[in-house]
C-alpha cells in the first residue's frame, strides 16, 4: 500500500527532545479525567487512613528507560502533594533482579498520596515501557548506522496519548504525527472513497498531485529497498516512510539508504509496563 501525506512531520525535527512542553491546563485536564474514573463517588480507603502529614518513597524495580515524570508531577499536584526527585526522563536504570532504586519522594496528606498512587504509578509503569522500547529500537538504528528516524504510529491508547507520544520522544524515537489535525495523510480508503491519488490530493491542497511524504506500507524489506531507491531518483525531495509489520527483530532489515522514516507501532502497543512501587514511610 502507499499513502501519501501533504504536510511535513514537524516531530521529526524533535525527535531528541528530553523535555516536551505541556501546557498546565491540558495536564490538569487529563489528570482530572483519571481521578474520576478512578474515584467517581468516594473515597473510603482514603477516610480510614486520614488526613496526617507523611512521606511514601517511589522505587523502581526493574530495568528500564524512565519516562512519565511531568504526569507523575500532576498527579500528586492535583491531590495536593508535593514530589522530589533523584531522577529525570530519560535516565536509563540497569538493575539486577530483586534490586530497587529510590527515585522520587512523595509528601503530603496520607489519604491525598493514597488518592494519587495507583494513578500516577500506572502512567509512569506505561511511558517507561514505552520508553524503553523507544531506546531499543533508536540503538538497533544507531547500530546500523542508519541516518533515517524511527518513530511511531497513531495508533495509541485513547485518552492517552500524550502519555504515549511523549515516552517515544523521550526514547529517541519520534512521535509522528500527533492526531488527525496536524496534517493530511492520505490511505487507501481515502484513495478508493475519491476515485485515484491525484484527485484525493487535489482536494487535500493544491499540489498538482504532489505530496511531503510517502508511505510505503506493508512491503517487504526487498520490495521497500527497490521501490524507494527508484522513488527517490524520481523525486529526491520526497520524504520516504516505511510502515507496516515492523518489529525488533525485522527492523535493520528496513533501514535503506533511500528510506527516510521507519514507522512502527510496535514501540507502543502491546508493550510490558515497568515495575514501580510507591511506599508509605514507616
Amino acid at each position: 500500500d502507499i499513502a501519501l501525506v501533504v504536510g511535513l512531520f514537524s516531530t521529526y525535527r524533535i525527535s531528541t527532545m528530553t523535555e516536551f512542553v505541556i501546557p498546565k491546563s491540558t495536564l490538569q485536564a487529563l489528570v482530572r479525567a483519571w481521578i474520576v474514573e478512578d474515584i467517581p463517588s468516594y473515597d473510603v480507603g482514603g477516610a480510614v487512613v486520614g488526613n496526617k502529614n507523611t512521606t511514601a518513597s517511589l522505587f523502581c524495580k526493574q530495568s528500564c528507560t524512565f519516562a512519565g515524570k511531568v504526569f507523575f508531577d500532576a498527579v500528586f499536584e492535583e491531590v495536593e502533594c508535593s514530589v522530589e526527585w533523584t531522577c529525570h526522563d530519560g535516565d536509563v536504570f540497569d538493575l539486577n533482579d530483586g534490586e530497587r532504586k529510590c527515585i522520587a519522594t512523595v509528601k503530603g496528606e496520607a489519604r491525598n498520596i493514597l488518592m494519587g498512587e495507583r494513578i500516577a504509578l500506572n502512567t509512569i509503569a506505561r511511558a517507561s515501557g514505552i520508553a524503553t522500547r523507544s531506546r531499543q529500537l533508536v540503538q538497533l538504528k544507531e547500530n546500523k548506522g542508519w541516518s533515517g528516524v524511527v518513530a511511531g504510529t497513531r495508533k495509541t491508547t485513547p485518552g492517552f496519548r500524550l502519555v504515549e507520544k511523549q515516552a517515544m520522544l523521550i526514547g529517541g524515537a519520534d512521535g509522528h504525527r500527533m492526531d488527525l489535525s496536524s496534517m493530511v495523510m492520505l490511505k487507501d480508503n481515502h484513495i478508493w472513497s475519491k476515485g485515484s491519488i491525484t484527485e484525493a490530493i487535489k482536494n487535500a491542497r493544491a499540489l498538482y498531485g504532489g505530496a511531503d511524504v510517502v508511505m510505503l506500507d506493508n512491503f517487504s524489506p526487498e520490495e521497500l529497498g527497490i521501490v524507494s531507491k527508484r522513488l527517490k531518483e524520481y523525486a529526491s525531495h520526497v520524504i520516504l516512510e516505511g510502515s507496516g509489520g515492523i518489529t525488533e527483530d525485522t527492523i535493520q532489515e528496513f533501514m535503506h539508504e533511500s528510506i527516510d522514516v521507519i514507522s512502527t507501532s510496535w514501540i507502543h502497543q502491546g508493550v510490558p509496563h515497568i515495575d514501580f512501587s510507591l511506599k508509605v514511610d514507616k
